[in-house]
């Protein structure tokens, strides 16, 4: 059995815990004897027993039977300088005395009031210990008292604690062997359905990633974590799926112009439009190859390295890369911001990228003569373009791959917006479009 087993831990657990008790329990009753309060307590039970026996009889004098007690009425009879009782009214006349006589009480002793009372007194140097009970008859209330020496109460506690020891060894023993089997059992069968969950898991591979462990035979604690791991293949699951069909739309998206360049090879390059439309087609491919490197690494939390960014700075360096193809679309750039000197925490080079690609896409659906715009606020950043935009069933498409929209002024992989929302997601940013009327406006927000 393993050290980190829960078996075993809960095991040492019950072991520790009876063995807690046990001590527990010895130290109480120890304590408990040396400071009489169990001789009191047990002085207080023969009162209250012997009180059930007081008979009067037909001239109003209380009688005690004890004769289904021998042995209380061997005491009562033969230790009489130890045990004695009697019974008294409210005034202290004594009325039944057993053959210990009334020197064994002292003078004055008289009942406190109505209910049971214990009290304490000293005779020939030993210390008794004693016990009132009340007693009604005949529409009067008389009162039984009991004594008790307290050698003679060590002495029974004396005989009694080696049985008292016994009987907390056997408890003890009978606790760890049948409550400990019981436990050893129980967790067998209430951890069997854990270790089929394991076997289950075990046997989840790419082939069988739709296949979810059973929660309804584990043990509710546990289903909590089971649910999470099922949540967890759903993601994974998902996640793979979507990888599959980035390979096949890409792999579709390259097949197209490797046929072509391929039949132009084959045929030859005769003219300068074949060498034209040849090296047209390995740019395509060059820039899609790119994108999906620029993909892969923005999809990838490792490859990120956070600082400082002046926001401004970043949208200057951004625009002026982008100056030459807006210039080419006669579209205008401009960049304002509520604090120049506004920074966030992210990677320079994906925040760069991020802005490149939105204003790329701002100026390949801006028509000629239109502004495109870069607003920067305190937590936000915004690029609108005025382009004739897209339907609002078609926003959730925006940031899929290899999505394209209508009036593009070039043929890109469409995977540009799909690394700007992964850059935003690795930075815990949320990247969203929505219809300005007319264009577009991407919103980029840095709070949660």
């Amino acid at each position: 059995m393993q050290l980190n087993s829960i078996r075993l831990k809960v095991i040492m657990a019950f072991i520790a815990g009876t063995l807690l008790s046990v001590v527990l329990i010895v130290l109480v009753v120890g304590l408990a004897m040396r400071s009489n309060v169990l001789a009191r307590m047990d002085l207080s039970d023969m009162a209250r027993d012997l009180a059930t026996k007081v008979y009067f009889d037909r001239g109003g004098k209380p009688h005690i039977e004890t004769d289904d007690h021998p042995a209380i009425r061997w005491a009562f009879d033969s230790l009489g300088r130890e045990i004695a009782y009697r019974v008294v009214d409210r005034a202290g006349n004594v009325a039944l005395l057993s053959d210990a006589g009334a020197r064994f009480w002292p003078d004055g002793l008289l009942p406190r009031g109505a209910g049971p009372e214990r009290f304490d007194f000293e005779r020939d140097g030993v210390m008794f210990f004693a016990a009132t009970e009340p007693v009604a008859a005949n529409g009067k209330t008389w009162y039984l008292q009991v004594g008790v020496s307290n050698r003679m109460m060590s002495l029974l506690h004396r005989v009694a604690m080696p049985l008292v020891g016994s009987g907390i060894a056997l408890f003890t023993l009978v606790l760890l062997v049948a409550f400990g089997l019981c436990t050893w059992i129980t967790l067998r069968y209430t951890l069997r359905p854990l270790q089929d969950v394991s076997t289950s898991a075990a046997g989840i591979s790419l082939y069988s990633m739709h296949a979810r462990l059973r929660t309804d035979a584990v043990p509710t604690e546990i289903a909590p974590l089971v649910g999470s791991f099922n949540r967890v293949l759903e993601r994974l699951e998902q996640a793979y799926r979507v990888q599959q069909e980035f390979l096949g739309n890409a792999a579709h998206e390259l097949k197209t112009p490797l046929a072509m360049i391929r039949a132009q090879v084959e045929l030859g390059v005769d003219g300068e439009d074949d060498r034209a439309a040849l090296l047209k087609d390995v740019a395509y491919m060059s820039r899609q190859v790119q994108q999906l490197l620029l993909l892969a690494e923005a999809s990838e939390a490792t490859n990120y390295d956070f600082g400082t960014v002046r926001v401004r700075e970043a949208a200057d360096e951004a625009v002026g890369y982008l100056q030459r193809m807006a210039e080419a679309a006669r579209v205008e750039l401009a960049v304002s911001a509520q604090d120049d000197a506004l920074a966030w925490r992210a990677d320079r080079g994906a925040l760069f990228t991020l802005l490149k690609n939105l204003l790329e896409n701002a100026i390949e659906h801006a028509p000629a003569g239109s502004i495109v715009s870069v607003e920067i606020a305190a937590d936000t950043l915004c690029v609108r373009d005025q382009g004739p935009g897209v339907d609002a069933a078609q926003l959730a498409l925006l940031f899929e791959r290899f999505w394209r929209g209508p009036h593009r002024r070039d043929h890109g992989a469409g995977l540009g917006l799909s690394i700007c929302h992964e850059v935003a997601r690795a930075h815990g940013w949320r990247l969203t479009a929505e219809r300005a009327e007319p264009g577009l406006r991407f919103c980029l927000t840095t709070a949660p």
